[in-house]
């Protein structure tokens, strides 16, 4: 299957999600009343729902289309490029996140998806640094680019605006990419599996200890002053 294929194949999850959140919002406005209360509500009971039901309900069309493009850009990028974790990354950010804003949010109602939405970019960035192989390097700059404006979201006392949602929802994605940095995708297999050692290692843009292994002492054990491995450390 070609890559273009394989791209509109897995985009069909997100389109289904953001047409699911759509089409909820259309009914939120055709019926009188408002789905607010079905959000999270922190530390309460009847507040447990809104887990799974807060970010497929929004305050209007502008917050509505405000989430979905990047849900739409960041849900095919994760499926396109972590075809393996993908599904499960997303799930674990979608529910962690509701989990983490009902147990450490301010006592309001929140709605939205925009806490996802900060998972993922968190997920992709951060799946950069601790994988630490060139097309998550990448990956993980085109994010910054897209989604640098984002940072300012995170500041609380905003009126209006779920800023711990927003907070939290960046800290479970960059666990989400810590506990998933070790599932190697298919193609990074096939690349370790290519050439000798020293040729795997002209594909990382940075050595694969770098961020366990100390720069002095890395140092002194490539001068051959320490004779260790990255497994004995």
């Amino acid at each position: 299957m070609d890559d273009k294929r394989l791209f509109m194949q897995r985009l069909r999850v997100p389109l289904l999600f953001v047409g699911a959140l759509w089409l909820i919002h259309l009914i939120q406005v055709l019926l009188p009343g408002s789905f607010g209360a079905l959000g999270i509500y922190p530390r309460t009971f009847f507040g447990l729902r809104g887990i799974l039901l807060a970010p497929m309900i929004h305050a209007d069309f502008q917050h509505l289309l405000s989430n979905s493009i990047p849900l739409l850009v960041l849900s095919a990028m994760i499926l396109f490029f972590y075809p393996r974790v993908a599904l499960r990354s997303m799930l674990m950010i979608y529910l962690l996140t509701g989990v983490a804003v009902w147990l450490f949010a301010r006592k309001v109602f929140h709605i939205g998806a925009s806490g996802v939405v900060y998972g993922l970019v968190a997920f992709v960035f951060w799946s950069g640094i601790f994988r630490r192989n060139l097309k998550s390097i990448v990956l993980a700059l085109v994010v910054t680019l897209l989604y640098s404006g984002y940072f300012e979201g995170i500041l609380p006392n905003q009126p209006g605006i779920s800023w711990e949602s927003h907070l939290l929802g960046g800290l479970v994605g960059m666990f989400t990419a810590f506990w998933y940095k070790n599932e190697v995708e298919q193609e990074e297999l096939m690349a370790e599996k290519a050439g000798p050692e020293e040729e795997q290692e002209e594909r990382y843009f940075l050595p694969r200890d770098t961020f366990d292994v100390p720069k002095n002492l890395r140092k002194k054990r490539d001068e051959g002053r320490l004779p260790w491995s990255k497994r004995d450390f």
